[in-house]
C-alpha cells in the first residue's frame, strides 16, 4: 500500500494550480514583447498563418468559457482535473505565441505588432482570468465572468487585424488620426470656454470685496494660476495652428499611403509608421503645457519637438514611393506653414528662453 502511496505524484490544490500558471502566463508577456521572428528556410504561407492564427484564437476562448464555468461554482474540480486544463490552457497560450513567432519581419513590422499586441491581450487576459477565479470575492461571480468575456474579446478581435503591412499601415494612421483629432477638440474647446474674469463671476457677493484692489477698482481674479494671460493668450494661437497641422498632416498622409502605398514596399511603409506614430504623444505634450500656469519654456521645448517629428514625417513620406511626384507635393506648403508656426513660437518665448 505505502509503495502504490508513494508512486502517486503530489498534485497541488486546484486553485494553487491557478494561480501558479497565471504567474507562469505573466513570465512569458515581456518574452512576447520582444521576441524576435522565428528564422526558417520556409517560404511563408499567408493563408496558413492566419488560419492556425484563428483556429489558436478560437481555441483559448473555449478553453476560458470552461475555465469560467468549472471554477464559478463548487465543489471545485479534483486536482487531477484541474492539471488536465491547466495544460490544455498552457499548450493553447504556447500555440498562438508560436503562430506570432512564425510571422516574419519582412511581412512588415507594423503588422507585428498589431499581431503581438492582439497575443499579449489574449495572453494577458488570461492570466488575469485566472487570478479573479483564485482571489475569491463578493463579486467574485461577476468578476470571472467579466474577465472570461475580456479573453473572448481580445480572440474576437484576432479575424479584424489587418491582413498585410499596407492596411495595417493604414489602421494605424487613422487611430493616429483620431487621437489628434480629440487633441485638437479638448484645446479648441479650453480656449472657446476660457473666461479670464471666471474667478470675479463665481463667487458669492459676500466675498465680493476680497477682489478690490486698494483704489477701490476690481482687479483680478484670486487663483491667477487658474487663468490665462494676454501673453499666454498670444502663444496659444500659434500652438494650436500646430496641433491643426499635425491632423491635416496626417490626413493627407494617410491618403497617400492609401492611394499608392504597394503591399511590397513593406519597410517605407513601416519608416512612414514609425515616424507618425510620434506626432500624436508629441501633440500631447504641447496641448498640456498651454493648460494655465503657463510655463513658456516648456511650450518652446514641446512645439519644437513637435516641429522637427513633423517635418521629418513629412519628409519622409515626400521621399517614398507613396509620393509619386514630389515636385507637385503640398508638403513643402504645409512644411512652409508649420515653420512659420514655430518662429512665431519662438519669437513669444524669446524672453522665457533668455531667462
Amino acid at each position: 500500500m505505502a509503495s502504490s502511496a508513494a508512486a502517486v505524484p503530489f498534485l497541488a490544490p486546484p486553485l494553487e494550480q491557478l494561480r501558479h500558471l497565471a504567474a507562469e502566463l505573466r513570465s512569458l508577456l515581456p518574452q512576447v514583447r520582444v521576441g524576435e521572428a522565428q528564422e526558417t528556410t520556409e517560404e511563408f504561407n499567408r493563408e496558413m498563418f492566419w488560419r492556425r492564427l484563428n483556429e489558436a484564437a478560437v481555441n483559448l476562448s473555449e478553453e476560458a468559457k470552461i475555465l469560467t464555468t468549472l471554477f464559478s461554482r463548487l465543489p471545485l474540480p479534483s486536482p487531477r482535473e484541474t492539471q488536465r486544463i491547466c495544460e490544455q490552457i498552457h499548450v493553447a497560450i504556447e500555440e498562438i505565441i508560436a503562430v506570432y513567432y512564425s510571422l516574419p519581419k519582412d511581412q512588415g513590422i507594423t503588422l507585428r505588432k498589431l499581431v503581438r499586441s492582439a497575443t499579449l491581450d489574449i495572453v494577458d487576459g488570461m492570466a488575469q482570468l485566472l487570478q479573479v477565479l483564485v482571489s475569491p470575492s463578493p463579486s467574485t461571480e461577476n468578476s470571472d465572468l467579466i474577465s472570461c468575456n475580456s479573453v473572448s474579446v481580445a480572440c474576437q478581435q484576432v479575424p479584424k487585424i489587418p491582413k498585410d503591412n499596407k492596411a495595417a499601415a493604414l489602421l494605424t494612421l487613422t487611430e493616429s488620426v483620431g487621437f489628434v483629432k480629440d487633441a485638437l477638440e479638448e484645446m479648441e474647446q479650453a480656449v472657446e470656454e476660457c473666461d479670464p474674469y471666471c474667478g470675479l463671476l463665481n463667487d458669492s457677493e459676500d466675498n465680493s470685496d476680497s477682489h478690490n484692489d486698494e483704489d477701490g477698482v476690481v482687479g483680478l481674479p484670486s487663483n491667477q494660476d487658474s487663468y490665462w494671460s494676454k501673453e499666454d493668450q498670444e502663444l496659444i494661437a500659434p500652438c494650436l495652428a500646430l496641433v491643426k497641422a499635425s491632423r491635416a498632416s496626417l490626413r493627407k498622409i494617410r491618403i497617400l499611403v492609401a492611394e499608392n502605398g504597394k503591399k511590397d514596399q513593406v519597410a517605407q511603409l513601416d519608416d512612414i509608421v514609425d515616424i507618425c506614430n510620434e506626432i500624436s504623444p508629441s501633440v500631447d505634450n504641447l496641448v498640456l503645457s498651454i493648460y494655465p500656469p503657463v510655463c513658456h519654456l516648456t511650450v518652446r521645448i514641446n512645439s519644437a519637438k513637435l516641429v522637427s517629428v513633423l517635418i521629418k514625417a513629412l519628409e519622409i513620406t515626400k521621399a517614398s514611393h507613396v509620393t509619386p511626384q514630389p515636385e507637385d507635393s503640398w508638403i513643402p506648403l504645409l512644411i512652409n506653414a508649420i515653420d512659420h508656426c514655430r518662429n512665431r513660437v519662438k519669437e513669444l518665448t524669446q524672453h522665457a528662453a533668455e531667462l
